[in-house]
């Protein structure tokens, strides 16, 4: 099973989503992808910074559809194992001096917590978070 980074999903809302992208994608089960509570926070956190227009709209419209089709139940919450998760996965990486964002850390956090493989196409964001990571753009 597999938590998509905000940054898959922001190519799935794409009106031409990269081919590999879509492709990777298409090829696994629907109930395998999932993502966590804090990438839709990530992208209605963007649309909402965006000035009121039709581009808001229609991105609006999208993650919409993204959120309550496309991976309705398949969003995943930051619960207590997950935070225990988080807390190593900062500290660690603040140690190494590699200092991760809040939202990728809870995100690799729910991953780890869940079990499952990160996909993204920022890499080295998620790298020594304990989990096994997927670009789809260069599978």
């Amino acid at each position: 099973m597999f938590v998509l980074d905000t940054n898959v999903v922001s190519e799935l809302m794409r009106p031409a989503p990269e081919p590999r992208v879509f492709e990777w994608v298409d090829a696994i089960s629907r109930n395998d992808l999932f993502i966590a509570v804090f990438t839709q926070c990530e992208i209605l956190l963007g649309i909402a910074k965006m000035p009121h227009g039709a581009r808001r709209d229609v991105l609006a419209a999208r993650a919409g559809i993204m959120f309550s089709d496309r991976f309705h139940g398949r969003i995943l919450a930051f619960d207590s194992l997950a935070a225990v998760h988080y807390v190593d996965i900062f500290t660690s990486r603040g140690k190494l001096g590699r200092p991760i964002a809040l939202f990728d850390a809870g995100i690799a956090a729910i991953a780890r917590a869940n079990g499952m493989a990160m996909v993204t196409r920022n890499v080295k964001d998620f790298h020594g978070v304990g989990l096994d990571i997927i670009d789809p753009w260069s599978a």
